[in-house]
């Protein structure tokens, strides 16, 4: 995989090269320090894969990439700042790492380049991604938006065609539906209770015998969740010795 790095800080880029070159298939064909280097070395040399910082002196990495022709490479950003974080997936970047990146974040990282389909600016391919543990994924209600682990979610719960999604201390409502939800979520860490709620087996705090040989199992955010008597049988299955 043709890969170049864009940092303007020599010591981020000497560190991603050392990352890299843990992993075979990624072929680094080059480095920048700037957006006006990296676009006539991405003309030169037409990579797969950009990892790119965001603030860099003069033009910054989204006008990089407003700046490049197609086709368009894949983009995992690589930054020290959480703020743009909304912005990279709004461009379909497929992930964004916070400085200073740790070797399993890069590994899982580029495990999503790996997996994705060939390169296309559209939402449809960048959402049909199965998400993992380590991921971070961006949550938005209305002005308001998280970016969150996915292992820190503990509960999930239907509304209709929408998911709330609880957080903490915060449980927004997303425009997407439970079943939506669980076909992206890992399935050894996020578990169906019932018809209306997904929690994460992490989360599961305490579980005591409820009616007609069911369960029903409190999280660690304090909610109680009742199991039906099918899923209490999956659950079982999962997590007996």
């Amino acid at each position: 995989m043709r890969t170049v790095i864009v940092d303007d800080e020599r010591l981020a880029r000497l560190e991603l090269r050392r990352l890299l070159a843990k992993h075979p298939d990624i072929e680094l064909c080059g480095e920048a320090a700037n957006a006006t280097a990296a676009l006539e070395l991405c003309d030169r040399e037409r990579p797969q894969l950009l990892l790119l910082d965001v603030e860099m002196p003069g033009r910054n990495g989204f006008d990089l990439l407003a700046a490049l022709p197609p086709p368009h490479p894949q983009v995992i950003f690589v930054t020290a700042f959480d703020s743009f974080a909304l912005r990279a997936f709004e461009v379909n970047a497929l992930d964004y790492l916070m400085k200073p990146v740790s070797p399993p974040r890069l590994a899982s990282a580029l495990d999503r380049v790996r997996g994705a389909a060939p390169p296309a600016r559209d939402s449809a391919a960048a959402t049909a991604l199965p998400l993992r543990e380590s991921d971070r994924v961006f949550v938005r209600e209305g002005e308001r938006c998280w970016f969150v682990p996915v292992g820190s979610i503990p509960l999930l719960e239907a509304n209709g065609n929408h998911t709330r999604i609880h957080l903490g201390s915060a449980s927004p409502l997303i425009f997407r539906t439970l079943t939506s939800m669980e076909e992206r979520l890992p399935r050894e860490l996020f578990l169906r209770a019932n018809r209306s709620q997904l929690i994460n087996l992490e989360h599961v705090a305490s579980i005591e015998p409820w009616f007609s040989s069911t369960v029903r199992v409190r999280l660690t955010n304090g909610a109680a969740v009742e199991f039906s008597r099918r899923q209490t049988h999956l659950f079982r299955e999962r997590r007996a010795l």
